[in-house]
């Protein structure tokens, strides 16, 4: 064969690999019980060759999970070796050092077959709404608090399920059927991709993955670094400030670019906290290489050669590198700011290729209550959760987009599906006008949103929102982004982070916060202007206010 079709071959076949992991995903969310996984998204699934490097990764799914178990991953061959693994084991932990950074996200890994011998491992790591414990919320004083720890074991040995473990998680959750229905999906999503896989190397008449393997590492190693070679060398320093639990927290980090390779020193981030928004190193990793790559090498495949030139470093200790016991449920709360402060350092290196300040950290609404009368289930608990996103800050060529859930990627779950699968009512959605940066680029809107019980009765939320008291920063000119607010329909102010309740009788209302506007407002064309007032993005009086006599 000629390395003209050779190489042909193998492109084809990475392709594949690709398609295989994305069928992995969507099995996924067709077969999990939680809305977070089936309607969200808020979930990865990859492929890893033998040595437990990442090969290929859904196109659905969060950066804050695959990143997490591309690292994560070599913990599980470290205590299981490929050569002990048999047809019809499963992996599972939730140890937040480990793997995703906090109880809530469960990894699933499980050996791949072929023609009697192992060839790969697929891996899933989602979203699991009920842990035990507090709940997904900030209050835990530590992880013991948090929910049930699930350590590096076997879920499944030779096609034979650990009940007793099974047993355990069922007994320590509010929703056990949910809960077991989703470690099952977990299960028969990486079943699936394992018999998609063999197919394809019989049809590809390949023994194994090593040489495909190889290659799409190599290519894609070579690719990130000629990227990086481009960019100027040197240091920049960059810091952001945010809410915190009960007080500001800054963070800051220095961005070193020297020949092929990047180091992120988060050197001066302030202590961690007795709270649960505390970040593990390797969540704290998965965020800033993403936002790294974002800009730097954004059509590279991620994987682990695309991965392997950017290296992260925090001081122990810190609210990025938090050591055991110390809390982190709420974790994305600071991990999802991480690419905004890389952003500043790369904006004085590279000033016209990064955005500014988005809203970023995720609105996750966690709400928990009980069924009301006459309903199927009449008093039981229920927790539910649902998505809601801020703006995005405006980038170096387009406005920043509305309601959209960057850097997490997850989607907005339908209101209709929200409340059918919780005694809840989504009263408003909506988007917010006003709540986006001024500027040549305008960032992207926030968000209204109103929920309360069916029946009116109380409720809980487990507050978990970012960027109440400190906004976006608009950048070189820009405007900054409107702060969120958290209050009820009465009148009353709530609180950001913690578990409140809402009286019976009454609505949780949320304004999410918007993105920063990127350049001077004035240079912001006339036509623009106008488009912004007409699709209600701007108001007249604000457009009048900012860009002057620039209303059309």
């Amino acid at each position: 064969m000629t390395a003209a079709l050779n190489e042909l071959r193998t492109q084809v076949i990475w392709t594949r690999l690709i398609s295989i992991v994305e069928e992995q995903a969507q099995t996924l969310m067709r077969t999990a019980f939680s809305t977070t996984v089936r309607d969200a998204g808020d979930l990865s699934a990859a492929l890893f060759d033998l040595q437990g490097r990442l090969i290929a990764e859904a196109v659905t799914g969060t950066p804050g999970h695959v990143n997490s178990m591309a690292a994560g991953v070599r913990h599980f061959l470290a205590k299981f070796p490929v050569a002990t693994m048999a047809e019809g084991d499963h992996f599972i932990t939730n140890d937040p050092w480990l793997t995703a950074g906090h109880l809530h996200d469960v990894t699933v890994l499980s050996p791949a077959f072929h023609q009697g011998r192992i060839v790969g491992l697929f891996g899933v790591c989602c979203h699991q709404v009920d842990i035990g414990g507090l709940g997904q919320g900030p209050d835990g004083r530590s992880v013991f608090e948090e929910g049930l720890q699930i350590p590096l074991m076997k879920l499944a040995s030779r096609g034979v399920l650990n009940q007793d473990l099974l047993d355990i998680l069922c007994l320590n959750v509010r929703t056990p059927l949910q809960v077991r229905g989703d470690v099952l999906s977990y299960i028969s999503s990486n079943e699936s991709a394992a018999r998609r896989l063999s197919a394809m190397l019989a049809e590809f008449r390949l023994e194994d993955l090593a040489s495909v393997a190889d290659y799409i590492v190599d290519r894609s190693l070579a690719a990130t670094r000629a990227e990086i070679a481009k960019l100027p060398q040197g240091s920049w320093t960059s810091s952001l400030t945010i809410d915190g639990y009960d007080h500001p927290i800054t963070l800051r980090a220095r961005l070193t670019i020297e020949g092929e390779r990047i180091l992120v020193d988060y050197q001066g981030t302030d202590a961690c906290v007795p709270r649960g928004i505390n970040v593990v190193l390797n969540y704290c990793r998965a965020y800033t290489i993403f936002g790294l790559r974002c800009v730097i090498s954004p059509e590279v495949p991620n994987n682990y050669g695309a991965l392997l030139p950017f290296e992260v470093v925090a001081p122990e200790g810190s609210i990025v590198n938090v050591q055991r016991p110390w809390p982190v449920a709420a974790r994305h709360v600071i991990g999802q700011m991480l690419p905004d402060l890389v952003f500043g350092c790369l904006s004085q290196a590279i000033p016209d290729r990064v955005p500014a300040e988005g809203s970023s950290c995720l609105w996750s609404v966690q709400l928990r209550g009980r069924q009301p009368a006459g309903e199927p289930q009449a008093g039981d608990s229920f927790d539910a959760i649902f998505f809601n996103s801020g703006g995005s800050g405006a980038r170096p060529r387009q406005d920043g987009l509305s309601g959209t859930a960057f850097p997490s990627g997850v989607r907005a779950m339908p209101v209709e599906i929200t409340e059918n699968s919780a005694p809840i009512v989504i009263w408003r959605k909506e988007l917010l006008t006003d709540s986006g940066g001024i500027g040549e680029r305008r960032g992207g809107l926030g968000q209204r949103v109103e929920v309360a019980m069916r029946d009116g009765s109380a409720f809980e939320v487990l507050a978990m929102f970012e960027r109440v008291d400190h906004p976006a920063q608009g950048r070189d000119g820009g405007g900054d982004g409107s702060q969120g607010s958290v209050r009820l329909a009465s009148g009353k102010a709530m609180q950001a982070k913690g578990l409140q309740q809402i009286p019976a009788g009454d609505r949780l209302i949320l304004d999410i916060p918007g993105g920063a506007g990127l350049g001077a407002a004035t240079s912001r064309a006339a036509d623009l202007v106008a488009r912004d007032v007409e699709e209600g993005f701007v108001s007249a009086e604000a457009a009048a206010r900012f860009y002057g006599s620039g209303v059309g």
